[in-house]
């Protein structure tokens, strides 16, 4: 089954437009989640709307309020809201284009992919790809996405475009009241060069294979055991260990072994910490056995 668009519109560069599909390109489906249940019956609970004088509300009659000052609403109709609707309903608009290191990575938020809609749309949507490819450049741009304008970037990927979402300026924070009390002097040099041999040793190529959620990892083998009748097997804290200097603390960093490169026949193995945890479940019930033949 074919995946089901978020936007569909046309992209446009000057007098040049083509039609196009707006895929998210991430996805939280496989992510485990809980629902709330009654603790006696295991219900599950219904949200409903809830007004403080009149009790429970038929979501029909809700309405959209914005509040102007503390507690003081004005009601925003579907008709003003269609009033203020605006040309990049519907169009991809590129305005700009800069170099790619401008766009601080603070700024980016939701990525997508584009691809063309149809084969009429296609030779056009290769031009425009190629183009960008070549300029080395990123697209600015704009599209209504869930009813409100956003600002994205456009950029190649392999025989489709990226497209990310940026956040507006006064959604970004500023460093000042986080970094303002933070010492600017330089560091000792000797602690500075084994921090950069340290950083050396531990250099590889990123694969996000081997950054695995260790957390939903031990969730699921947790969710599997008791679906079992096991009793969940509670990881213990990390031990701390005793606090040490700096400088020696750099030194015994650099004296571990380098980790081995890693290669394509050895990557099955990330994949034992989540076993360890599904095999630790049955200790008990060897041990007991084991009392018993005693």
């Amino acid at each position: 089954m074919a995946p089901r668009a978020s936007w569909k519109g046309y992209l446009k560069l000057s007098l040049v437009s083509c039609p196009v599909r707006l895929y998210p390109a991430t996805s939280s489906r496989d992510r485990i989640s809980f629902n709330q249940l009654h603790k006696d019956t295991h219900n599950r609970i219904n949200m409903k709307p809830v007004d403080p004088e009149l009790g429970l509300v038929e979501r029909s009659d809700l309405v959209k309020g914005y509040e102007y000052e503390d507690k003081q609403y004005i009601i925003i109709e579907d008709s003003d809201l269609e009033s203020v609707r605006i040309e990049s309903n519907h169009t991809m608009n590129i305005e700009a284009f800069v170099d790619e290191d401008s766009v601080d990575i603070i700024y980016q938020d939701t990525p997508y992919y584009l691809a063309p809609d149809g084969a009429m749309a296609e030779e056009t949507f290769v031009v425009l790809r190629e183009a960008l490819r070549k300029s080395g450049k990123l697209a600015i741009a704009r599209l209504v996405l869930s009813s409100r304008e956003r600002v994205i970037t456009i950029s190649p990927r392999e025989t489709g475009m990226f497209v990310c979402t940026l956040r507006n300026p006064n959604e970004v924070r500023g460093t000042a009241e986080y970094f303002g009390n933070i010492p600017v002097g330089n560091p000792d040099p000797e602690m500075l060069e084994l921090a950069e041999k340290l950083i050396e040793q531990k250099t590889t190529e990123f694969d996000p294979a081997d950054y695995e959620d260790r957390y939903e990892i031990a969730l699921m083998s947790m969710i599997k055991e008791k679906l079992k009748g096991h009793k969940p097997i509670v990881a213990a804290a990390p031990e701390r260990g005793n606090v040490i200097n700096l400088m020696d603390a750099l030194k015994a960093s650099l004296s571990q072994p380098k980790p081995p490169a890693k290669s394509k026949t050895k990557s099955e193995p990330a994949a034992k910490p989540a076993a360890k945890v599904a095999a630790g479940a049955e200790r008990p019930a060897s041990k007991r056995t084991s009392r018993k033949k005693a």
